[in-house]
């Protein structure tokens, strides 16, 4: 096929806005039940609701969760373990109230009795006893800047009352009761610890009451940060645990934790989410795992102490067993992510029982990410660098195409090279992407992850930097036309970039920290200390947060910047973006600034991600002179012509 010539940026794109907000779905939270099948799906399309479906043996799917519902939590403001799942019985969490809700059999959903004021996750259903246990995170003190946590039991019938299990550290999570009813698991932290540096691994036996016994420390004496305790068949006690520099799965023997199958690899993550999966019992007594090497999540199956891989790919997390077989989330560099049964029979095909979106785009048109390494402090700092990519166009001769640098956020989180419409969105109309996982990222091991320590707005703004301009040196992109876009601490990682070098021409914010002692007085309480560990404590290092504060350097600013904002947001509040843009508008320096009603620390709404996606592709085209082409949205950039 012939390709037409046209300045990148200007490519006619298959991925359009009505696919990314449209038929496009978010996929997580997958469960097992016997032989059904439970998933969340987060819809743009409907006001950004999240739905809790489900796939009944004979194939059917069903929505167990009907508009207006919106299963989700609040819990930490992250939220997660929205839901949980056991013998045809469903519990689940309301976003907008903190509700919780109750399924059983075919019956509709009916409201359990909860205090006002609180809000519950980390669901785990004690059948035996008609009652479930959760994470309740306690807002009725007001101003409620301190809220409470526990572990507390709910009655699923309508004559109990909820409760207390577990009170008295600043976080807890993680109950996790073992096959026999006797014994419960939990995870514990203290502040200034964020759960990636230190948590603590403790056990009860439960007495006839329900209440708990004496409680046992079993993990966690020394520093180590804990996830996902889960018992087996005869109440062994598993768990993962960076201990060695890498997250590994143990079992608790005899009181001493032993690895199962140790590995210089990752099984195991940053708790930023309730009941994250890592790893899963089989029935036959092998486990799967997810595991991440290198920023690829893959699967292997642990057996007689030794990991394989399994040849099923990417995934999003832990496979599931479901029959004989596996059901997992699929995330394949070269289509959407997708729910997937995998037959146990050899060389079974995969089934895949409900895509993230539609597979529009033709394999000479989806830009893989390729891995790059490159030269940074303490060693190497890594990437995906995604080219342009389009079938039927091509750049002009002798013109380079634009680059978009994207920092994630966390920022203890980690990119992958998995198919992303958002990558797409870029790389099909001509424009570069490369997704860093600077220094600070999770998936490369404890050290890696520690570079970040009292270095945030240094070490992620020298990788952003470096991976840019070792592409420019490759000759893969123009260096007069770099952007730097990223949400949250990513767009922290983005004012901290352009307040710090004339490297970039351009950048977006998506509910970015702009004045970190702002951030430090006015959060969460999951993230009130997180700081601590990132900068330095206060008040004895204000001095730092006030030199890698963007706001206070607007006189090294030299490009424009778009800013995107969440008017409900409470994890960077609006205050954050509203500052920097009055002093930018102060200082007559380009800027546009855009806030979306009902939408938080993330954007959920069809509407709004429409706008988002439009308006910051027509900033990149006013800045680096291309017209994208197809654009409903037009930005308007305060101070634009007075550069």
């Amino acid at each position: 096929m012939s390709q037409a010539c046209a300045s990148y940026g200007a490519w006619v794109s298959p991925v359009s806005v009505e696919l990314m907000t449209g038929a496009a779905v978010g996929l997580s939270s997958l469960a097992v039940d016997g032989p059904t099948l439970y998933w969340l799906e987060a819809r743009p399309a409907e006001s950004g609701r999240t739905v809790l479906c489900r796939r009944r043996a004979n194939g059917q799917i069903e929505e167990l969760t009907l508009a207006p519902s919106n299963v989700g939590s609040r819990v930490h403001e992250y939220g997660g373990g929205a839901y949980a799942v056991a013998d045809g019985v469903a519990v689940y969490s309301e976003r907008k109230d903190g509700s919780v809700w109750l399924i059983e059999a075919d019956a509709s959903p009916r409201q359990i009795a909860t205090p006002e004021g609180c809000r519950y996750a980390d669901f785990e259903l004690d059948l035996r006893r008609r009652r479930v246990l959760a994470i309740r995170e306690d807002h009725r003190e007001r101003p409620p800047t301190d809220p409470k946590a526990a572990i507390v039991a709910l009655p699923l019938d309508s004559d109990g009352s909820e409760e207390v299990l577990v009170e008295g550290p600043d976080f807890l999570s993680s109950p996790r009761l073992s096959p026999s009813g006797d014994w419960i698991a939990w995870i514990a932290w203290d502040h200034p610890d964020m759960p990636w540096d230190r948590t603590r691994l403790f056990i009860a036996g439960l007495m006839p009451d329900g209440m708990l016994g004496p409680s046992n420390l079993v993990a966690g004496q020394a520093p180590e940060s804990i996830v996902q305790p889960e018992w087996s068949a005869g109440d062994i006690l598993h768990f993962c645990s960076d201990r060695t520099g890498w997250w590994n799965l143990y079992a608790l023997r005899g009181g001493a934790a032993t690895p199962v199958a140790p590995v210089e690899a990752e099984i195991g993550g940053p708790h930023w989410v309730f009941r994250q999966r890592y790893y899963a019992f089989l029935p036959d007594g092998r486990i799967v795992v997810a595991i991440v090497r290198d920023g690829i999540r893959s699967a292997g199956m642990i057996a007689e102490g030794a990991i394989a891989p399994l040849d099923i790919g990417q995934v999003l997390d832990t496979p599931q067993p479901l029959g004989d077989g596996l059901a997992y989330i699929a995330t394949p560099p070269t289509a959407p992510p997708a729910v997937t049964l995998t037959p146990g029979s050899v060389g079974g095909a995969p089934q895949i029982v409900r895509a993230a979106a539609p597979s529009v785009l033709a394999p000479e048109t989806i830009s893989l990410g390729e891995a790059i390494d490159f030269p940074a402090r303490g060693g190497s700092g890594h990437a995906f660098w995604f080219p342009p990519k389009n079938q039927e166009f091509k750049g002009p001769p002798g013109e380079l195409p634009p680059l978009v640098v994207l920092s994630h956020g966390g920022p203890t989180s980690m990119t992958t090279n998995s198919f992303n419409l958002n990558i797409q969105w870029w790389t099909s109309r001509g424009i570069g992407v490369v997704d860093v996982n600077y220094g600070g990222s999770t998936g490369f091991g404890r050290d890696y992850r520690r570079r970040l320590n009292g270095q945030w707005g240094v070490v992620d703004v020298e990788d952003c930097a470096a991976a840019a301009n070792y592409l420019v040196e490759r000759g893969l992109v123009d260096g007069a036309r770099l952007a730097i876009r990223g949400g949250s601490a990513g767009g922290f990682t983005t004012l901290k970039a352009l307040t710090s070098s004339t490297l970039f021409k351009a950048g977006a914010s998506l509910y970015g920290v702009a004045d970190l002692m702002l951030l430090a007085r006015d959060t969460h309480k999951f993230e009130s200390r997180y700081l601590d560990a990132l900068i330095g404590p206060l008040p004895e290092r204000q001095d730092l947060y006030l030199e890698r504060s963007p706001i206070h350097h607007l006189d090294r600013l030299a490009c424009p910047v778009i800013f995107f904002q969440g008017e409900d947001d409470k994890t960077v509040p609006p205050n954050q973006a509203r500052t920097m843009v009055e002093a930018m508008s102060a200082r007559r320096l380009p800027v546009a600034f855009y806030v979306f009603e009902g939408e938080g620390h993330g954007f959920r709404k069809a509407e709004t991600l429409r706008r988002v996606l439009e308006l910051e592709l027509d900033f990149y085209g006013r800045i680096f002179g291309f017209a994208a082409p197809g654009l409903s949205e037009h930005v308007t950039i305060a101070n634009m012509d007075e550069r």
